[in-house]
């Protein structure tokens, strides 16, 4: 069966929010509690050309909702990831969905079973004097976090020819270049465009930060999609508190 073919509505939906949306605005609040634990407030909202493809890709596989995010199921597939302990959303357009989601352990979420320091996505420390938080992703983790996704999930990624779901090795510039012969011009400028933006708040004064900026117990960090999709380097994000 045609790898697009095999994408859902249902799996077009979760993986635009797992990776906070493919050509997507997407903000993303939380509040990281001293257990570990954790609470995101969540708003993703599809760009235009991007929208237009889903459905299209849509139709390849007999949908015909106009509804691109699914809020609803979306949800119900997200409350089974790793960490999880609840998720509601729901949309406020067809492209557009916000909500929130409760993390029990941010170092369980998306855990990979039996990973090693060199594959693992979050780690997180809490003493009496501080704390630090590290959020990895590269070649090594990206692959393997993709397992913990449906198949069809990772058929999406493969269909957009992002490197973290092919395996191929290729540059920012080779990618959105490839992205641009098979969909065009303007689907390649809005991956190349889309920010994911995230603001935490933190169970201390925070002492250092890596990847991005802070004040008092506040991080703030924007993320190029196109950094997630290709991984051409590896992304650390790092936050110490005290």
């Amino acid at each position: 069966m045609n790898t697009m073919k095999k994408i859902s509505n249902h799996c077009l939906g979760l993986i635009a929010v797992l990776v906070l949306g493919v050509s997507c605005s997407a903000q993303v609040q939380g509040v990281l509690h001293q257990d570990g634990s954790a609470d995101l407030k969540l708003h993703a909202s599809l760009e235009p050309r991007m929208a237009a493809l889903i459905r299209s890709l849509s139709r390849l596989s007999g949908g015909s909702s106009e509804q691109v995010l699914n809020a609803a199921a979306i949800g119900e597939s997200m409350a089974s990831a790793p960490g999880i302990k609840s998720v509601a959303l729901r949309n406020t357009n067809p492209t557009t969905i916000e909500g929130t989601i409760s993390i029990l352990k941010v170092d369980a979420f998306l855990a990979v079973p039996g990973n090693s320091e060199h594959t693992k996505f979050i780690t997180y420390e809490q003493t009496t004097a501080g704390g630090k938080l590290q959020i990895t992703l590269d070649r090594n983790s990206g692959p393997r976090i993709l397992t913990l996704l449906s198949t069809d999930v990772q058929d999406y990624l493969s269909a957009l020819m992002a490197p973290v779901a092919t395996g191929e090795t290729l540059s920012q510039r080779e990618y959105l270049a490839l992205v641009q012969s098979v969909y065009g011009k303007a689907v390649a400028e809005e991956i190349a465009a889309a920010r994911i933006q995230v603001t935490i708040d933190f169970p201390g004064s925070i002492s250092t930060i890596r990847g991005g900026r802070f004040a008092g117990n506040q991080a703030e960090f924007t993320m190029p999609l196109v950094d997630i999709l290709v991984l051409e380097r590896p992304l650390v994000y790092e936050v110490y508190w005290k």
